[in-house]
């Protein structure tokens, strides 16, 4: 059995769940506990614990996380018929829709606005997280699947759980490449403001989507994140893309992350058994 199951109930989103069934977990460690982590009295992990450092004195963001943006598993949301509901991981609110917060929503170049208007209708069918092919990385923050983030005075790695996914952010001066070979993640060279990482990213794909409704992320787009952990359970993220292929100004939205402990990552791959791909027809 997959350690959980995200079920989307609502035709605009058919397209989103990806069933995943993944190996017997019985030996991975699901269970184990996490070393120095700060605990209350009753055992629980004590979120407002000051953020651990670096020897170099700066924030360390290593650790395993999950969108802290999650919907309510009994809530209809986003005025849509469409439940949430996911006992283990959430979904977040961004990744159904990352100009959700936003008065007016996403500032579109019309092409865009078609392709939203179109998938939608068609229950996302053309999803190429539901074919099973990489997220980027603004997506990945909104999405039920942990990320570790492992950090060294040079480099931030994230690894995604899903499809056994990785990134990489440099932070060792290194200036973005000049004409660089599109990608899923772009390529990311980061620098410290105080206690704040901030990553600049460049070099995608042409086809990449932010969100379930097809919001999209072109070759054009510069993304810059601003990294803050205010303690030991939280992260901040706020993302910032200027993409004018896709959009007619820059816009900002503020991710959460909460920390995860007690767990490691386990096989997640979508291909394995994938079956849905198949029932989506659209309309």
């Amino acid at each position: 059995m997959p350690r959980r199951l995200i079920l989307f109930a609502a035709p605009v989103l058919v397209a989103a769940v990806v069933l995943l069934t993944t190996p017997p977990v019985v030996a991975q460690w699901l269970k184990y506990p996490t070393a120095g982590a700060p605990r209350a009295r009753n055992g629980k992990l004590d979120t407002t614990a000051a953020a651990p450092r670096t020897r170099e004195g700066k924030p360390d963001f290593s650790g395993l996380w999950l969108t802290g943006d999650g919907l309510p598993c009994e809530q209809q949301t986003l005025g849509q018929e469409f439940l949430v509901c996911g006992a283990e991981l959430p979904i977040s609110k961004y990744g159904i829709n990352m100009g959700i917060g936003m008065p007016g929503g996403l500032p579109y170049q019309p092409w865009a606005a078609q392709q939203v208007k179109y998938e939608t209708e068609q229950n996302s069918k053309d999803d190429p997280h539901a074919k099973c092919l990489p997220d980027t990385f603004v997506r990945l923050y909104g999405l039920p699947h942990m990320q570790k983030f492992v950090q060294s005075p040079g480099l931030l790695v994230m690894l995604d759980e899903l499809n056994a996914g990785y990134r990489q952010i440099f932070i060792d001066g290194r200036p973005l490449p000049i004409d660089p070979q599109p990608s899923w993640q772009g390529y990311s060279s980061a620098r410290w403001e105080g206690a704040t990482l901030v990553v600049d990213s460049i070099g995608f794909r042409d086809d990449l989507w932010l969100d379930i409704v097809g919001s999209p992320l072109t070759g054009a787009a510069k993304v810059r994140e601003r990294i803050r952990r205010p303690d030991y359970g939280h992260l901040e993220i706020e993302v910032t893309v200027d993409d004018p292929k896709a959009y007619t100004k820059p816009w900002t939205v503020t991710m959460k992350q909460v920390l995860v402990v007690d767990t490691e990552l386990v096989d997640e791959i979508c291909l394995e058994n994938e079956k849905s791909t198949q029932r989506m027809l659209g309309k």
